[in-house]
């Protein structure tokens, strides 16, 4: 497992490195003025000479390398540099972001899964049964269906039509204290949205691995000892179909990401993802380059973990030859 662990620890450099230079050229080549950016409404009635002045001072007339290897020498320092777009320390904004982000992929993953793993069981124990076509048509809907549609849609049924839940934010209006029976209020929406958007590979997924567990010749043993349905499916089906699951979670998470960047800009949910399309349209060099490498080291932290998860649980692998 160390071994396993060091050598994707390895990767993991050059990867990083790469992702970085990449959104140092691509925020370079965009369209966006990070000066007009900066300086707001005020921009409009400035001349020339004191746009320059600006950009000079903040350092985005050098060239797009100078500024990269300026912000990666500082960050492995420790010091991730300061957002333009905020005016804060880019530690500061990422360090008061991670949490609800964390907190809503959290509870919408969790949410999936077991949700997913629920439905794709159901289906699978009787396969062309009325529960299988209506949970796999379902499924295949949802898998179709853009993430900002379902939260739109989310938002004009239970908060405008029913009014049960709040359209978006952190706290009511009237707040002047966070309160955790206020965020889990306002969780609700995001994070079932997020969740129903992932709820279909697991569905998927589990229906088949269960299912082809189902005819394998230890399960039929299993039914032939005389061992009751419920155990045959969750002792020996389940734990076997669940294996390709395991992958998938790894997988899965650069979908989650891009999925929270939608609904929290949807939900007005004050995390990092809504942070990354401010950041980038405002051309915010080293809060941009920071939030993409912190997405892009869940990414790799993900497929660890599934690797990991996926040696642990399955005999046949060993992790000393992963």
């Amino acid at each position: 497992m160390a071994r396993l662990v060091g050598r994707r620890l390895l990767s993991a450099v050059p990867v990083l490195l790469v992702v970085t230079f990449g959104v140092f050229a691509v925020a370079a080549a965009s369209p966006f003025d990070p000066v007009k950016a900066y300086a707001g409404t005020a921009a409009l009635g400035a001349d020339q000479q004191t746009l320059d002045r600006l950009r000079d001072n903040l350092g985005v007339d050098q060239p797009f390398t100078a500024r990269w290897w300026h912000w990666l020498t500082s960050a492995l320092g420790g010091d991730l540099g300061r957002s333009t777009l905020l005016r804060q320390p880019v530690a500061q904004v990422i360090g008061e972001r991670l949490v609800w982000s964390s907190l809503l992929c959290a509870v919408a993953f969790a949410a999936a899964v077991l949700g997913g793993t629920l439905l794709g069981v159901l289906a699978a124990r009787r396969p062309g049964s009325m529960v299988d076509r209506g949970v796999s048509s379902v499924a295949y809907a949802l898998e179709a269906a853009p993430v900002f549609w379902i939260a739109l849609l989310a938002v004009w049924l239970f908060a405008l039509r029913l009014g049960v839940l709040p359209a978006g934010g952190l706290t009511d209006t009237a707040s002047e204290h966070i309160t955790p029976g206020q965020v889990a209020r306002h969780l609700v929406l995001p994070a079932g949205v997020l969740a129903v958007a992932q709820l279909p590979w697991f569905t998927l997924y589990v229906r088949q691995g269960v299912g082809d567990a189902l005819a394998e010749d230890p399960v039929r043993g299993a039914r032939a000892r005389g061992l009751s349905e419920t155990t045959v499916l969750l002792g020996h089906a389940l734990r076997s179909g669940l294996l390709p699951v395991i992958t998938l979670i790894g997988s899965r998470v650069p979908e989650l990401i891009t999925g929270a960047l939608l609904v929290e800009s949807v939900f007005s949910w004050p995390g990092i993802a809504a942070t990354t399309v401010q950041a980038a349209t405002a051309v915010d060099f080293p809060l941009l380059a920071a939030l993409t490498t912190l997405a892009a080291a869940a990414v790799l932290i993900g497929n660890l973990l599934a690797d990991l998860l996926y040696g642990l649980l399955d005999p046949r692998v060993k992790l000393s030859e992963m």
